[in-house]
């Protein structure tokens, strides 16, 4: 899922933006006043020609931000980011209002309906949350704003589509652009290179090697594979790691967009559940995994108590932080060490706009400013993954260079599938209460998928996909 997707990372100083020498890229002059009314509807939006991208001459403004950049390096880029846009542009003042995702979550439904809601918010790229809110016309399509700044210059479409929408909210990755990321992401395996040579391990090549890895760490008295399901999220991205390896990759496409075209109770979903509750019956996981938290997990896997962790890249500087040269990070192996790679992942949450703000051009010129190339740098520098220009980074042999190779690697061989929660409006609640069930044994692997089925179909047959 779009983390709690979804979303961790450390500073460190940049003299380019101490000097406050970032600059806005892809610059169009516009003739109209682009930061009055917001539009009248959710399809209504200035044409490029009607919004300014000069942010110095809009006067003074002061801009309230929600986002959910609390960890480490994700809190620092944002920091420094925000620091410089204020140094460049004085007579904007940012409000940044951060949230942990969760947190987030809860809130913004609520602050968007109401009379004055943030003018730039993060909203993860579901139809929980942003197609809902696309859907009661409460986000601005940013299309114009692409045309004026270059935005699809910028980024490829493969990254785009992912805040697509229709103007209805029912189609998902196609449409009106609503919003820009920052940064990539893929889950993936997480390793204490120190405990696999303790264990006389390599690491695994093929996913029967992570087999026989997990056991030489249970019968060598280590935590196979640390986790913790207590928010209920975290389950999904180790189910969809599994599913990767059983499931073909356009199949589980089609499930995690709500199209029709594919069952939650085919033969390979089935092999997936039955594989994913074998962990459990082997005593692969951390003790009491239903009852720990998501960050105590990840923290103790950073003190040492586990060898594997199934989890995505924004957890990065965290880890490295606390691991150093003892972090790997690879890519779900499968059946052959040089088997194409199929890994949940995709973009961060994306940076929207409100369609009740009254500074849309400066809210439009800061969500600029955090995603170009320059910002792309300071992602880098911070131990975050940019989604743009990751292969023109340099960055040191160790956990980050595994981590871009990978992302590298999934993004050039269309690798990346769908988190599983983009499916319908209510799946993540659905998939996440599902699988703590599963992996309780309160459910059988057949009645799991047909709790799933149930909703997906439910609404691929009420939304004409």
């Amino acid at each position: 899922m779009t983390p709690p997707t979804r979303r961790p990372r450390g500073p460190r100083a940049s003299a380019l933006l101490a000097a406050g020498a970032l600059t806005l890229t892809g610059v169009l002059t516009g003739c109209a006043p682009g930061s009055s009314a917001p539009p009248a509807s959710p399809s209504a939006q200035p044409s490029a020609s009607a919004v300014r991208t000069d942010a110095a001459s809009l006067g003074e403004v002061t801009l309230t931000v929600w986002d959910q950049e609390v960890r480490g390096g994700q809190a620092a880029q944002m920091e420094q980011l925000n620091k410089a846009f204020q140094a460049k542009y004085p007579n904007i003042k940012l409000n940044r209002v951060s949230r942990s995702f969760d947190d987030l979550n809860t809130t913004l439904r609520l602050a968007l309906s109401g009379n004055e809601p943030p003018d730039v918010v993060e909203a993860n790229n579901g139809r929980s949350s942003m197609g809902a809110f696309v859907k009661a016309g409460q986000l601005l399509p940013l299309d114009a704003y692409a045309e004026a700044y270059g935005w699809k210059q910028r980024y490829p479409e493969s990254v785009l589509k992912y805040s697509r929408y229709s103007a209805d909210g029912k189609v998902f990755g196609e449409g009106n652009l609503y919003g820009l990321p920052q940064v990539g992401e893929v889950v993936g395996i997480f390793y204490n290179k120190a405990k696999l040579k303790k264990l006389g391990v390599e690491p695994p090549a093929t996913w029967a090697d992570l087999e026989s890895a997990l056991a030489a760490a249970k019968a060598g008295g280590e935590v196979p594979l640390q986790f913790g399901n207590l928010d209920k999220w975290p389950a999904v991205h180790v189910f969809g790691t599994v599913q990767g390896r059983e499931v073909p990759k356009d199949q589980i496409g089609t499930l995690a967009f709500g199209k029709k075209g594919a069952s939650w109770t085919s033969p390979e979903n089935v092999k997936a559940a039955e594989h994913l509750v074998s962990w459990v019956d082997k005593g692969y996981f951390a003790k009491g995994f239903n009852g720990q938290g998501y960050d105590a997990s990840w923290q103790a896997f950073g003190k040492g108590q586990g060898v594997f962790l199934i989890a995505g890249t924004w957890l990065l500087a965290d880890l490295d932080k606390a691991l150093g040269s003892d972090l790997g990070f690879m890519l779900p192996p499968g059946a052959a060490a040089d088997a194409a790679p199929v890994a949940t992942g995709g973009t961060g949450l994306p940076f929207a706009v409100t369609a009740k703000s009254p500074h849309p051009d400066a809210a439009a010129a800061y969500i600029d400013f955090i995603t170009n190339a320059d910002a792309m740098k300071v992602l880098t520098e911070t131990g975050n993954l940019p989604v743009a220009d990751t292969s023109a980074q340099s960055v040191k042999e160790g956990p980050q260079k595994d981590v871009f190779t990978a992302f590298g690697t999934a993004t050039e061989k269309d690798g990346l599938v769908p988190y599983l929660d983009y499916a319908t409006p209510t799946f993540a609640d659905t998939l996440g209460a599902a699988l703590q069930d599963l992996l309780a044994k309160k459910a059988t692997p057949q009645e799991f998928l047909q709790t799933l089925e149930k909703d997906y179909t439910a609404f691929t047959e009420s939304n004409g996909g």
